[in-house]
């Protein structure tokens, strides 16, 4: 697996490749992976949106935890990029925390969906809590109106799971929030060992 700076480097050469002007709102970027299986159900392009207000202890990408630095990127420059990558089965949102730019990532995943992708959100929150910050905040509440599964909570170092897929410490679940999500879910195995991870079917009741 490519380092933080590494995918940083391959970002920023990237971003110098772009056109210098171009629409859509901005997204600022830590990182990017272009084709990744380890951060959701199948081929998935993933971006590491910079900034994080719960800076977890033993966080993996401690590089994102300040709202400065990162790249900028308009959602049109990372959708002619995801458009190089027809084999990727949808999209990755990681970071930092995706939900400090709910905005521009929300036009974003529902570019995807009109492409045939699906949207996978990872969020240091819970999903409680980000409903209760919904209320007013409409660009949380429009970039979980996009995702399709969510997969939150804070990461707890002494729960730290490495048996399970796409979960960094056991407290946190895996949410299906559409139909798609439920498909999602499925394609993630279940193991017949090791820390329970809960999972929650759509609809939520």
């Amino acid at each position: 697996m490519l380092s933080y700076w590494e995918r940083k480097l391959r970002l920023l050469g990237k971003r110098e490749q772009q056109p210098q002007e171009s629409s859509g709102q901005q997204v600022q970027l830590a990182s990017l992976i272009e084709e990744s299986i380890v951060d959701g159900p199948g081929l998935r392009f993933v971006l590491f949106t910079q900034g994080c207000p719960h800076r977890c202890p033993g966080c993996h990408n401690p590089q994102t935890h300040l709202r400065v630095g990162g790249t900028y990127f308009s959602t049109d420059e990372i959708l002619a990029l995801y458009d190089q990558h027809p084999a990727c089965r949808g999209i990755t949102l990681s970071g930092g925390e995706p939900f400090l730019h709910g905005g521009p990532l929300a036009q974003l995943a529902e570019a995807i969906h009109q492409r045939g992708g699906d949207v996978v959100t990872y969020t240091g929150y819970r999903l409680e809590k980000l409903r209760e910050l919904a209320r007013t905040d409409e660009n949380i509440l429009a970039l979980l109106g996009e995702t399709d599964l969510l997969i939150d909570g804070p990461f707890v170092l002494a729960k730290r799971c490495l048996e399970a897929p796409f979960v960094g410490s056991s407290n946190q679940r895996l949410i299906a929030l559409s139909p798609l999500g439920n498909k999602l879910l499925a394609d993630i195995p279940e193991l017949p060992e090791g820390p329970r991870i809960e999972r929650i079917m759509y609809p939520l009741v």
